[in-house]
């Protein structure tokens, strides 16, 4: 009873663990009704994936020699006891304590680093710390980094926590040990962190008062396992025994992968055999990772299947300690695993196609797999895979399975905060042999409640949910890579793991002064038409290539919209398709946006996009009038930009000859301009030199106000400018700008007569001939009484 009281007391004073500060909250039965009220978990960190990317150009050192760059990566091991506190799914903070770190590629460390590669933790330290987290050898308790700058961030709905933009900074005794003492404290890299967290205890308080305290069962589990049951149903990917392929047709192989389901759920899972419709269907895919120097520049899907829809559960114990239902296999019990061998996968007569499942709800027809009217080739209906897509030198293959089910839909929407429906995606890496007949090896344990997005080396994936508790999630992943020198490679992966209504287009931002070469773009092929396919008409969903539209603000890829055909190319549910570009800018930080196919405003997700160069907003700065005088030289007639316009004096021969010269705030590269008031029209184009724009006219009338407007204006940075206007008087001998030609501008030309034209004095040199004289003279008397 002491231990019980104690552990109650003591989650309850970390309810504000999140603001820093602890609340003691009263242990009374009459409550406190200010208190806090709500769910309060305890959850450990039960799988994910670890990235560090170290850059060591900073640290002078024996050790680490050339400066290079390393991009480690692990996973989460599985007896990490890394924990959180999360009341009403809200993030309070995490607890001191560590996470395991399970090298994905422990030959890219690095100098001493190296020597601790296999035991290192990410711990949480305690208060008076210099920074929160730091990087540990677990055995000689060595600090290697302390992190800096990290944010936390807690997905209630799918138990993912995520740990962003932590900076690595050199530990004193690290940098003693790379003989380089000084570069203490110096950032020499980042670390990310997306892990899936799973409740070890469970509090109910009201009014300030522990109701319950629940400890989930525990059990025997395998590698990435929770360490405890969630709440409800809750079906996941065990395990992925094998891939194997069972036909070839064509250029195309078909392929299957063996799945074993888990229920992690505290309650037993409906699994109704067709023609009822409460079961799980499990759809099956292959990516391949490859390019680059490090064969890990892009990640992309290139096999789908049609989906297994579930039967029969057996009630095995591959994930956990079983404890079976016996319902002659209606349901799938706690604990319990329910295998689905290659072969059984494969089974042509047992898959649905994808068109019929709406993957948030999990809702189907009874006659999902109908098919009739159909017959099948060696790759029908399995997981279609191009033979030249298997036999990409260096490249590492990775198989997927989803989980899909009604049930845990419905029990999501009776049970407020207990969703499961974004944990049932995993995946594992397999060996591929073989040049038109092809054989699989597993290498690793299957990587649970992950999607096979999360095995991009060197990637950052961030997760999307547009409308959230309406419908399902996304990933957008990406990766920019230098392959040479003042060239970057941008890489997008978008991935639609259970979203309904599919993804139309995505775009990538540009700005001043950035290009965008080499577009390119991946999608795996959509399954061929078949009768019954639940496809509009049957036709099957397209294969047609996106369309990409590269502008001065960004570049966009999209498909077809739903209003021009129902049965586009979008990213439907279990999918993922690949944009790319080059560029001579290095990254940024960036927001792309994706745009949906059925229904959803668009939306933003953080990436890296190339950085700008620095540049002025397009602006006109002045405009001006200009004649040349002779040998005397060219002068300009100043035309303000607002108020009264200003007036040029001097003939524009029989023709009406006049030039405008316009300048800007930045370097211009094209436009338009034209006379829209007044009488006159442009003579020939306008010409461009570095931040001016030169306008001809011809036939512009005296005694008038002449009106140029400049359309369409663009700089070389690719931002345009508003339509703009600029106004002249028109009115020749009126040297002394008044509007009006009158004895005051005959005596200001006659007191200048015989002298050369100058700046001071070229407005009475009305004739252009470089000299103001008689002529000039006689010029201005002719228009005597004239005025606008």
């Amino acid at each position: 009873m002491f231990k019980t009281t104690l552990r109650q007391t003591t989650l309850v004073l970390l309810l504000l663990l999140g603001s820093g500060a602890a609340i003691l909250i009263a242990q009374s039965r009459g409550g406190n009704p200010q208190a806090e009220t709500g769910t309060l978990e305890r959850l450990a960190a039960t799988n994910g994936i670890v990235a560090m990317n170290l850059d060591w150009s900073r640290v002078q050192s024996a050790a680490i020699k050339g400066g290079q760059a390393e991009a480690l990566r692990f996973e989460v091991g599985p007896n990490s006891l890394f924990t959180i506190l999360a009341f009403n799914g809200d993030l309070r903070g995490p607890e001191q304590s560590a996470m395991e770190l399970v090298p994905k590629n422990a030959a890219r460390a690095r100098g001493p680093l190296q020597t601790s590669i296999n035991q290192l933790v990410i711990e949480k330290v305690g208060p008076g710390e210099a920074s929160d987290l730091v990087v540990r050898d677990a055995k000689t308790g060595a600090i290697y980094f302390r992190v800096e700058g990290n944010v936390y961030a807690y997905d209630a709905h799918s138990h993912v926590l995520r740990i962003d933009n932590g900076r690595l900074l050199l530990s004193g005794e690290f940098a003693k040990k790379l003989g380089s003492p000084a570069a203490a404290h110096v950032a020499v890299g980042t670390v990310s962190v997306l892990a899936t967290m799973s409740p070890m205890e469970i509090t109910h308080v009201v009014n300030g008062v522990v109701q319950s305290d629940v400890l989930p069962a525990r059990a025997l589990r395998g590698p990435n396992s929770p360490e405890a049951f969630n709440p409800g149903p809750d079906v996941i990917v065990g395990d992925l025994p094998a891939l194997q392929q069972f036909g070839s047709s064509g250029t195309q192989v078909g392929l299957a992968v063996g799945t074993t389901s888990c229920n992690i759920g505290d309650q037993p899972l409906d699994w109704f055999a067709l023609s009822e419709t409460d079961h799980p269907v499990i759809p099956q895919n292959l990516y391949r990772m490859s390019g680059g120097t490090g064969n890990d520049e892009r990640f992309e899907q290139i096999g789908q299947s049609w989906l297994k829809h579930a039967f029969y559960a057996l009630e095995n114990s591959v994930c956990s300690v079983c404890t079976p239902t016996h319902s002659n296999g209606r349901y799938l019990g706690v604990g319990c695993s329910d295998p689905y061998s290659v072969s059984l996968n494969a089974s042509q007569s047992g898959l649905g196609s994808r068109a019929w499942v709406n993957p948030f709800t999990g809702a189907f027809p009874s006659t999902a797999n109908d098919h009739t009217g159909h017959t099948h080739t060696g790759v029908s209906h399995r997981i279609a895979v191009e033979k030249s897509d298997l036999t990409t030198s260096g490249a590492s293959y990775y198989a997927e399975s989803q989980y899909v089910t009604p049930h845990e839909y419905a029990w999501c929407q009776a049970h407020q905060g207990e969703c499961n429906m974004y944990n049932n995606a995993s995946y594992r890496r397999f060996n591929v042999t073989g040049t038109t007949s092809f054989t699989f090896s597993a290498v690793g344990a299957t990587v649970r409640m992950s999607p096979a997005i999360m095995a991009w080396t060197g990637a950052t994936v961030n997760q999307f949910e547009p409308a959230p508790g309406a419908d399902g999630i996304g990933f957008v992943a990406y990766k920019v890579t230098n392959p040479s020198a003042g060239v970057w490679h941008y890489e997008y992966a978008v991935l639609n793991e259970n979203l309904d209504r599919s993804v139309q287009s995505f775009s990538v931002p540009l700005d001043c002064g950035v290009t965008a070469t080499n577009l390119g773009f991946h999608a795996p092929s959509n399954p061929p038409a078949f009768a019954n396919d639940g496809t509009p008409g049957s036709t099957g969903f397209s294969n047609a290539a996106w369309t990409s539209s590269a502008t001065t603000s960004d570049i966009t890829w999209s498909s077809e919209t739903f209003a021009q055909n129902e049965n586009a190319n979008a990213i439907r549910w279990g999918t993922m398709y690949n944009f790319r570009f080059d560029s001579s800018r290095p990254p940024q930080a960036a927001n792309a946006t994706i745009g949906f196919f059925k229904t959803g405003s668009p939306i933003t997700v953080a990436i890296m996009a190339p950085s700008p160069d620095t540049c002025n907003a397009l602006a006109l700065t002045t405009a001006v009038s200009r004649k040349t005088h002779g040998g005397a030289g060219s002068f300009d007639i100043n035309l303000p930009l607002t108020g009264a316009p200003g007036i040029e004096c001097r003939s524009g021969g029989t023709g009406g000859n006049y030039t405008m010269v316009f300048t800007f705030t930045n370097d211009v590269a094209s436009g338009n301009a034209s006379v829209t008031t007044g009488t006159g029209g442009l003579a020939g184009s306008p010409s461009f030199s570095g931040n001016t724009m030169t306008v001809n006219l011809t036939g512009v009338a005296n005694k008038q106000t002449v009106t140029v407007t400049l359309t369409n204006l663009m700089d070389t940075f690719g931002q345009t400018l508003a339509n703009t206007s600029v106004s002249a008087n028109m009115l020749i001998g009126d040297t002394s700008a008044s509007n009006d030609v009158n004895n005051i501008d005959i005596s200001q030309t006659k007191s200048r007569s015989g002298v050369s034209a100058d700046s001071s004095n070229f407005r009475s040199d009305v004739t252009l001939d470089g000299e103001i004289n008689g002529i000039d003279v006689s010029a201005v008397k002719a228009h005597s009484g004239e005025s606008l």
